[in-house]
């Protein structure tokens, strides 16, 4: 698992990683769930951004996480590249204001 992104609001922290696996798949994606999430919300980065993978969050929380991530593709999407390249990945903190 590397965490790519700790997106931090005034009520919760979120977390957007990419699993190890997630080496193996082409289309470009983030897994993204904040502490207490059962299950993490899969998230299609390209062609358009989408959901993949509802998770245990609820329609008003994907809401918030879509917007961030239309805010914040070229990052996302720079850090796919990088994760994809096979090199490490820093972590980058992201506060709302």
């Amino acid at each position: 698992m590397s965490k790519i992104i700790l997106y931090i609001t005034a009520k919760t922290i979120w977390t957007f990683l990419f699993w190890s696996s997630d080496v193996h798949e082409n289309r470009a994606h983030v897994h993204v769930g904040k502490k207490a999430t059962n299950v993490l919300a899969k998230f299609w980065l390209e062609p358009t951004i989408s959901v993949a993978n509802k998770g245990s969050l609820t329609d008003a929380q994907i809401k918030q996480i879509l917007e961030f991530i239309t805010a914040h593709k070229d990052i996302l999407l720079d850090q796919w590249q990088i994760f994809k390249s096979g090199k490490k990945v820093k972590l980058i903190t992201i506060t709302k204001k």
